[in-house]
C-alpha cells in the first residue's frame, strides 16, 4: 500500500483564513446547496512541509489546534490499480480509511533554491478547491504536473 500512498505525514491547523475570507459561500452551479469553504494553514509534524488547503467546513470542520492525518494517493484502489472514475458500490478503497477525501489536479511544480536546501511547491486543484503543499524538494520529487491526485485527511 505505500507504493499508493504518495506523501504522508501528520499536520496540526495553525490557522484559519489566514488572509482573510476570500469567500462565504461557494455556489456551484450544478447545486443548489451553499457550502461554506475555511482555509487552513497547517504544518506537518514529520515532514517540515508547511500547507495551505481549501477545506468544505459545512461537512468537514476544521479548528485550530486540530491534528490530523493527510495522504496523497494516484489511486484509491488497494492494490494500485488506477482508478477508473467510477464508485463501485461494497468494494474497498483507500478512502475508507479516511473521513474527508478529494480529488484534484497539481497544476503547477516550483522549486526554490535560494534558502537553506532546495524547497518546492505542489499547487493542486480540488474542483476548485485549492491546496499548496511547500517543503523539501525530496519529499515531493516523485510528483508530476498534471498528475491526478487523491487527498485524504482523517482527523486524531
Amino acid at each position: 500500500m505505500s507504493s499508493i500512498i504518495l506523501f504522508e505525514d501528520i499536520f496540526v491547523v495553525d490557522k484559519l483564513d489566514p488572509d482573510g475570507k476570500k469567500f462565504d459561500k461557494v455556489l456551484p452551479i450544478y447545486m443548489f446547496v451553499n457550502h461554506a469553504v475555511t482555509r487552513i494553514e497547517a504544518r506537518s509534524q514529520n515532514c517540515d512541509m508547511f500547507m495551505h488547503l481549501d477545506v468544505n467546513t459545512e461537512i468537514y470542520p476544521m479548528h485550530v489546534g486540530d491534528k490530523f492525518t493527510m495522504a496523497l494517493a494516484h489511486t484509491l484502489n488497494l492494490d494500485g490499480t488506477p482508478d477508473t472514475g467510477y464508485y463501485t458500490p461494497g468494494r474497498k478503497s483507500l478512502a475508507d480509511k479516511y473521513e474527508y477525501v478529494m480529488h484534484g489536479k497539481l497544476y503547477k511544480i516550483t522549486d526554490d533554491a535560494s534558502g537553506k536546501g532546495l524547497k518546492a511547491e505542489l499547487y493542486v486543484s480540488y474542483g476548485g478547491l485549492l491546496m499548496l503543499l511547500r517543503g523539501e524538494a525530496s519529499h515531493v520529487s516523485h510528483f508530476e504536473l498534471d498528475q491526478r491526485i487523491f487527498l485524504l485527511m482523517r482527523k486524531l
